[in-house]
């Protein structure tokens, strides 16, 4: 993920003075960690590409409305986690639209989504994504509350800090920590029935909850 905060300021500055072509440097900084977001987020191919087009589209129609000191990521990822939630209560609204086999694994973001190869290659963590106990973890994840989830997507995913995370949730980075705590603590509730002792489980759930 971009940490180059310099950069996102110039080219926010360039695209506030007019030049338009600064929007794409901004999708091509951005665009992967946004989609790695929001595909962990909906588990959707195409939701995934709309949800991360339209936050673009917003930085553009907004472009006006930065300030000189704006923190672009916590912007984009602010307003990225703000549309899922919007998406995914629209999503329970309408049962009759298919939703997505939690179980499909192999969905990759649109050619549009910039993604690395390398994210594609098979690896221990996408191995043990074929488990039912893991599968039994990502629906246990969308079932936490929208700022426990985005907490752990940020954190477990995104590599992002407790000070980052704040400025995207809307509190201290203490507050970010508490919150990791407390979605580890409800995942584990959530998975108990299902894995009896956190430490039967898998690596990749054992990373994520402990």
């Amino acid at each position: 993920m971009p940490h180059d905060t310099q950069t996102d300021l110039r080219l926010l500055e360039e695209l506030r003075n007019g030049r338009d072509s600064a929007l794409n440097e901004i999708i091509e900084r951005w665009e992967r960690p946004l989609a790695s977001f929001a595909w962990r987020y909906v588990q959707n191919q195409t939701d995934t590409q709309d949800l991360v087009q339209e936050t673009f589209v917003k930085v553009y129609k907004n472009k006006d409305r930065f300030r000189p000191d704006t923190k672009l990521s916590a912007w984009l990822f602010t307003t990225l986690a703000n549309q899922c939630k919007n998406f995914s209560r629209w999503k329970r609204r309408h049962p009759t639209v298919a939703l997505i086999n939690p179980s499909d694994n192999t969905s990759e973001v649109s050619a549009s989504v910039m993604v690395d190869p390398r994210d594609l290659a098979p690896t221990p963590d996408k191995s043990a994504e074929t488990s039912d106990l893991v599968i039994h973890l990502k629906r246990a994840i969308d079932k936490l509350p929208h700022d426990l989830k985005t907490t752990l997507l940020l954190y477990q995913y995104e590599g992002l800090s407790y000070k980052e995370i704040a400025e995207v949730v809307g509190c201290s980075p203490k507050g970010g920590e508490t919150r990791l705590y407390r979605t580890r603590k409800q995942l584990k509730k959530l998975l108990k029935s299902k894995a009896n002792e956190a430490e039967n489980l898998p690596p990749f759930t054992s990373k994520v909850i402990h």
